[in-house]
């Protein structure tokens, strides 16, 4: 099983879509184990976005994130990183599919609710980063895993 952060970011935060966020990823069969709402400091936002320092947005970027608070959230699933992206749909939420999360709710390129990690590297280093004390990710068994996955996918 694979682990992977989701952010829901200020305009998902304001707009009251966390729920509705957080809903289709369990609706999919992807299983919470962390769930975090701060308002994050600088620091914590300027490392995770740290790819893009030498970019233009950069300082834009920074500033949106930490406009107000933010849904940390972390999941977990069979091929959960990909499996989550394709939830999200493309980066820019007007060129987004209808039936993703961007596709129905958003419409902008800079607000486009949510982020999610881009691979196994990225989604390790971003979970400690969002998840870092004792206790923040669970481990547990859900009931319905072997309605989710057959079982020799669990082997």
């Amino acid at each position: 099983m694979e682990r992977t952060l989701v952010l829901c970011k200020p305009d998902a935060v304001q707009r009251g879509l966390v729920g509705s966020i957080l809903n289709r990823f369990e609706q999919k069969g992807l299983k919470l184990v962390g769930l975090k709402m701060r308002k994050f400091p600088d620091e914590v936002i300027q490392q995770h976005y740290s790819v893009h320092a030498d970019k233009p947005f950069y300082s834009a970027l920074v500033g949106f994130m930490t406009s107000g608070p933010v849904v940390a959230i972390a999941l977990e699933g069979k091929d959960a990183i990909n499996c989550v992206r394709g939830l999200m749909g493309k980066t820019n939420s007007a060129e987004a599919a209808p039936g993703t999360i961007r596709g129905d709710f958003g419409l902008s390129f800079s607000n486009n609710l949510v982020h999610g990690s881009d691979g196994p590297e990225s989604s390790a280093t971003e979970l400690a980063l969002f998840f870092s004390e004792e206790g923040d990710l669970i481990d547990w068994t859900p009931d319905v895993t072997a309605w989710v996955y057959s079982e020799e996918e669990l082997s």
